[in-house]
Formats: C-alpha cells, structure tokens, sequence
C-alpha cells in the first residue's frame, strides 16, 4: 500500500510540476502565434486533469468512508472528462502548428 501510494504521490507531483510548465510556456508565447498558446494550454491542462485523477485516487485509497468515496468519485471522473478533453484539443491544434510558423515567418 505504501508504494502505490508513493508512486500516487509521484504522478501528483510530476502533474503539477508539467501543468505549471505548459502554463508557463503559454504565457511566454509571443502573441504572433495564437494556436501554439492554445495548443499548450491545452496541455496545461491535460496534466491538471490528470492531477485531479491521480488525486482522487490518492484519497480513495488513504481515506475509508462513505462521503470519501463520493468525493473522490467526483474527482476521479472530472479528471478523466478534462484530461480526455484537453488530450484531444491538443492533437487538433498540433496540425496547425507547423502551418502557422511557416505562415510568420515572413
């Protein structure tokens, strides 16, 4: 149990450590290039669902208890939706980022 929940503890951290990068990068983008800061704050936040996944499976495993398991549903399942739905964001906006730096180049 402990080295799931150290491996838990890991991904949570890793999550948030790539979620702040990818938002950092979004906001260092120059503004020439639209698409490529919504395709990172796309990733940005496929790595915050994923946090809010491995955070409620984290609880859900420390923490016994009716209203526990209700609450760590909930985050389990807002995790998957944001990280499926940002997961896909990203891979439409990674077509259009190579066109539009071939588009600002001049």
């Amino acid at each position: 149990m402990k080295t799931l929940n150290f491996f838990l503890v890991f991904f949570i951290v890793a999550s948030g450590v790539f979620y702040f990068y990818f938002k950092t990068r979004q906001f260092r983008t120059s503004h020439v290039f639209p698409i490529r800061k919504k395709m990172f704050a796309s990733k940005a936040g496929s790595f915050l669902g994923s946090l809010l996944f491995f955070f409620g499976v984290n609880q859900m495993l420390l923490f016994q208890g009716t209203i526990t398991y209700v609450v760590a549903a909930i985050f389990i399942l807002f995790g998957l939706y944001v990280f499926i739905f940002n997961l896909k964001a990203t891979n439409h906006y990674k077509r259009f980022v190579e066109e539009e730096t071939r588009l600002n180049e001049n």
